[in-house]
């Protein structure tokens, strides 16, 4: 994503320091948005350790892994640092552990639809000139909802992926028996390496993105029932 921004030569340098800002605010607004939620959740379900730790929070810097940031920003998918969970604080500690794990991508794909609105409606606004304040402010808050709605789908998507530690490995817990879930959990530790390696396989990378075009494709038909 910022990669390709860099090796673009149509763009200036001004062009490019606000491609980087925006996608950066982008970045940080969508990890922080998924951890909350995740903690949020937790609450919910009688888990207060996110609240006691400070996790219940949208500053930045309280859920930030600077790897995962970076992946994010570079690639379009990525991950923040997990909020600390107890399961035994739960009024029911599978169902608990399943809401909690799903609270973070499901945030991620509303908050991908809500963006792919606004791209729908600033899309359908027509300004007399482009060189108007009006029309420049417009452009700046089409393009941070354009980024939101990519960089949330690339989340949302990533950390549905059944590997330790993303979000999806921990719903297995919901569809296998204990003694399997928890022995699949035994390899957590090599989660992070086969995450790196799946990041590099471009066969991946393609997946991910047709996976991301056909989610699009269906906010996109419920957008068209109200915004033509």
């Amino acid at each position: 994503m910022f990669l390709s921004l860099l090796r673009d030569s149509s763009l200036s340098i001004g062009e490019k320091l606000l491609y980087i800002l925006v996608i950066a605010f982008c970045v940080l607004l969508s990890l922080s948005i998924h951890e909350l939620c995740h903690g949020l959740v937790a609450y919910w379900m009688g888990d207060k350790t996110a609240k006691y730790s400070g996790r219940l929070s949208l500053n930045p810097l309280h859920h930030l892994d600077p790897f995962g940031a970076l992946c994010l920003f570079l690639f379009g998918f990525g991950w923040a640092k997990p909020v600390p969970v107890n399961p035994w604080n739960f009024n029911n500690k599978k169902g608990g552990m399943v809401l909690t794990a799903l609270g973070g991508p499901i945030s991620n794909f509303l908050l991908a639809f809500l963006a792919q609105v606004g791209v729908a409606v600033l899309g359908n606004i027509r300004f007399a000139s482009e060189a108007s304040f009006s029309f420049q402010l417009a452009n700046v808050c089409y393009m941070i909802c354009y980024y939101l709605v990519m960089l949330n789908l690339g989340l949302g998507i990533f950390n549905l992926i059944p590997i330790p530690p993303l979000d999806g490995s921990k719903v297995l817990n919901a569809v296998l028996p204990a003694r399997t879930y928890f022995k699949i959990m035994e390899y957590e530790r090599f989660g992070f390496i086969a995450l790196i390696i799946l990041i590099n396989l471009p066969f991946f990378n393609h997946l991910l993105m047709m996976i991301e075009q056909v989610v699009l494709a269906g906010y996109n038909n419920i957008i068209g029932i109200f915004i033509h």
